[in-house]
């Protein structure tokens, strides 16, 4: 009877997860440009059987990822009909399976109350969620961070050759999502190396890195065939020192608010730097308090079970938070939220294990609970749907519709004018529907100037948008022209050139 009552809690913590993360995730979901490459990318895959061997770019450094994202997107693809909420699902999958994950993690490393309290804080955080309802690469990482800890832990606690192997599968994973995958690789290391008597050292090494290459072996073939351009990408990369280096002042500031940020913006709901000016003071003053606190008591915590106790999970944890907040200290562009994906289900595990802790203590328990309530509360405030959705998905299925019919049928060329957003996903729809924008080459490849359409359609997302004579390619390209027809979709405008008649002549 005890069994069945965890597993009805845990499934009703799983049940509120999987709502948070799937209703309504068509209207709310992100669909502009970087979406709208990877479906590109998938959809060939799944139409044309044109298998990618390298993935997206990273978000600095002009080098690639590994393709495993768009592996994983490609069956999503499939089942809705080449629909890109397709691959959101998927996303929203990944994040349920990581509440899970953390409820285990925290089952395992510690007792049930840790677990129950941690999987319900990670399921409710509204930054959790976020990234759970899209589809984009970072957005796994949690996951398989997590999958790396645990099967580390149960590497050591069991000896079971399939945790070897999984923790060469997330690493190879997770390292096709995010580079920052690597500031796991020295907690990796080290653990294993305290825990080498535990460790069948030699059968670890072997499956480890059989299941990081099996993954990875894709991108390594496309490094082998193209002579390492990513890997030579990366090394000057790492010794430029534009964004890596070891100088950096204020440096005790830098790692304590990424600290902060880690406990505050994940588990406390606490707001963006530039929302700060909506609370008043008081009520900042007892919100800053409480995570403070909760962290010192979480480290210290840490460091007793790791010192006094010589429990392998809190060392495990304490060389996870160490690494992953540290190495930071090397890194001096903008941190974002979604970098801190390597340890998003870390301060949920240290404040379930410091919650527990402190409700042993009878006369503390109602408090406990009441604190524990208030984050509930706290962070089922911030769902992300109780506002009006951006249904930027079907905004930009509508306006691709609108100009695909303006083309008439007929070849045309596209341009799209904005300030920060790329065509992709526009040029997926046309792409679908049978009729993709004719590219406009430049003349050493195209002389004949074939590829230059009789009409170029622009879409502008900007407020003063002036197609004539931009020096965009798409529009350069296309020659001197006039406009013909001009209409406004939602709050973009839509303009339709062609080549003015002396041109033509």
């Amino acid at each position: 009877m005890k069994i069945v009552r965890e597993n009805i809690l845990v499934l009703f913590i799983l049940s509120i997860g999987a709502f948070l993360r799937l209703y309504r995730i068509a209207d709310y979901m992100t669909f502009l440009g970087d979406e709208g490459r990877d479906v590109l990318v998938v959809k060939r895959l799944i139409v044309n059987f044109d298998i990618p061997f390298i993935g997206p770019t990273a978000s600095v450094g002009g080098f690639f990822l590994g393709p495993l994202y768009y592996y994983l997107m490609a069956p999503f693809l499939w089942l809705f009909r080449l629909s890109p909420v397709g691959p959101a699902v998927m996303v929203a999958l990944f994040g349920i399976a990581t509440i899970y994950l953390v409820y285990l993690s925290g089952r395992i490393f510690f007792n049930k109350n840790t677990a129950y309290m941690a999987a319900s804080l990670y399921a409710l955080s509204p930054l959790v969620i976020s990234y759970s309802r899209s589809s984009w690469n970072p957005n796994l990482v949690p996951f398989f961070s997590l999958l790396l800890i645990f099967s580390l832990f149960q590497s050591v606690k069991t000896g079971k050759k399939i945790w070897f192997f999984l923790c060469g599968v997330s690493l190879g994973a997770g390292m096709q999502f995010h580079y920052l995958f690597l500031f796991l690789f020295p907690p990796l290391i080290i653990f294993v190396f305290l825990e080498r008597k535990k460790l069948n050292l030699g059968k670890f090494i072997f499956l480890s890195l059989s299941g990081f290459m099996l993954f990875m072996f894709p991108f390594i073939a496309f490094e082998l065939k193209n002579h390492f351009p990513n890997t030579k990408t990366i090394y000057q990369f790492l010794l430029s020192g534009k964004e890596i280096s070891a100088a950096s002042e204020n440096w005790r500031v830098k790692l304590f608010n990424i600290i902060f940020r880690l406990f505050a913006r994940l588990v406390f709901f606490y707001p963006a730097p530039e929302q700060l000016e909506r609370f008043g003071k008081t009520r900042l003053f007892f919100w800053n308090l409480s995570i403070i606190t909760s962290i010192i008591s979480s480290f210290v915590l840490l460091i007793f079970q790791s010192v006094k106790k010589k429990q392998v999970q809190s060392v495990l944890l304490l060389l996870w938070w160490f690494f992953g907040v540290g190495l930071f200290y090397f890194y001096h562009k903008q941190i974002y939220d979604y970098y801190l994906g390597i340890m998003f289900a870390l301060p949920f595990l240290l404040l379930g294990n410091l919650l527990s802790e402190i409700a042993q203590m009878r006369i503390l328990k109602p408090l406990i609970f009441l604190g524990v309530v208030s984050l509930i509360i706290l962070n089922w405030s911030g769902r992300p749907f109780i506002y009006e959705p951006n249904r930027q998905f079907k905004q930009t299925e509508t306006v691709s519709r609108f100009v695909f019919g303006q083309a008439g049928g007929e070849p045309f060329n596209f341009a799209l004018l904005t300030n920060s957003n790329s065509d992709h996903a526009y040029r997926y729809f046309f792409e679908i529907w049978g009729m993709p924008p004719v590219i406009i080459e430049n003349e050493e490849k195209d002389p004949e100037r074939k590829t230059v359409a009789d009409q170029l359609l622009v879409i502008c997302e900007m407020d003063d948008c002036k197609p004539l004579g931009h020096p965009l390619w798409e529009i350069a390209g296309f020659g001197r022209a006039e406009i013909v027809f001009e209409s406004r979709v939602g709050y973009l405008k839509i303009f339709k050139l062609v080549h003015l008649k002396e041109e033509l002549k």
